[in-house]
C-alpha cells in the first residue's frame, strides 16, 4: 500500500513541476515578445513599416 501511495506522490508531483515549466516557459516567451514590440527601433517600427508599406501599395492600385 505505501509502495502505490509513494508512486502516485512522485507522479502527481513530477505533473504539477511540468505543468510550472511550461507556464514558466510561456511567460518568458510573452516578455520576450513584448520587449521586441516595445524596443525603440525594434519589431514595432518593422511592422508599421509593413503596413504602411501595404497601405500605399493598396492606394497606389486603388487609384488607377
Amino acid at each position: 500500500m505505501i509502495q502505490i501511495f509513494e508512486y502516485l506522490k512522485a507522479r502527481y508531483v513530477s505533473e504539477k513541476a511540468q505543468g510550472i515549466v511550461e507556464y514558466a516557459l510561456i511567460l518568458a516567451f510573452v516578455v520576450v515578445l513584448a520587449i521586441a514590440l516595445t524596443n525603440a527601433g525594434g519589431l514595432a517600427d518593422k511592422v508599421k513599416g509593413v503596413f504602411t508599406s501595404v497601405g500605399s501599395q493598396l492606394d497606389k492600385t486603388g487609384a488607377q
